[in-house]
C-alpha cells in the first residue's frame, strides 16, 4: 500500500474485522459491493487478528468498525451499523464536510500510518 497512497486527496475505507465474527462475514459482500459504488476511493478488508502489526493497539469493541481517511488524514474511525447504506451516506457526506474528524484523532492518525506503512494488504476488488 506504500506506494499505492502518495495522493493528499485520495479516499481510504478500511473495515476492520475478524474471521470469526458474524457480523463481518455478512458484512463482507455488501462492503465489497459498496465498494463499486465508489471507485473514487481505495477499500481495505483488515483482519484485526490476523494482522495485529497493522491494528495496532487498537482495541475494536465493535463489528464492524471503520477507519476512513483522506490521503494522510484520518476523517473517521468508530463503529458503523452493519448497513451498507450508513457507511454510504457517510462516504457521500465527509468529501463536503472539511472539519470532520475522529473522536480519537491520535489513535486514528497513528492507524492510519500502519495501514500506509504496510506492504501486502488486501484492496477490496471491483
Amino acid at each position: 500500500m506504500k506506494q499505492e497512497m502518495n495522493k493528499a486527496d485520495e479516499w481510504l475505507v478500511v473495515c476492520l474485522c475478524a474471521a470469526w465474527c458474524g457480523t463481518c462475514k455478512e458484512y463482507q459482500q455488501p462492503f465489497e459491493q459498496l465498494a463499486a459504488q465508489f471507485p473514487q476511493m481505495r477499500f481495505v478488508w483488515l483482519d484485526v487478528e490476523d494482522r495485529e502489526d497493522v491494528a495496532g493497539d487498537l482495541d475494536v469493541e465493535t463489528f464492524p468498525t471503520v477507519l476512513v481517511a483522506e490521503g494522510q488524514r484520518a476523517r473517521f474511525l468508530g463503529p458503523v451499523l452493519p448497513q451498507t447504506a450508513v457507511l454510504a451516506r457517510m462516504l457521500q457526506s465527509l468529501p463536503q464536510d472539511a472539519a470532520a474528524k475522529p473522536a480519537d484523532v491520535q489513535e486514528a492518525q497513528d492507524l492510519l500510518q500502519r495501514l500506509l506503512q504496510a506492504d501486502d494488504l488486501q484492496e477490496v476488488l471491483r
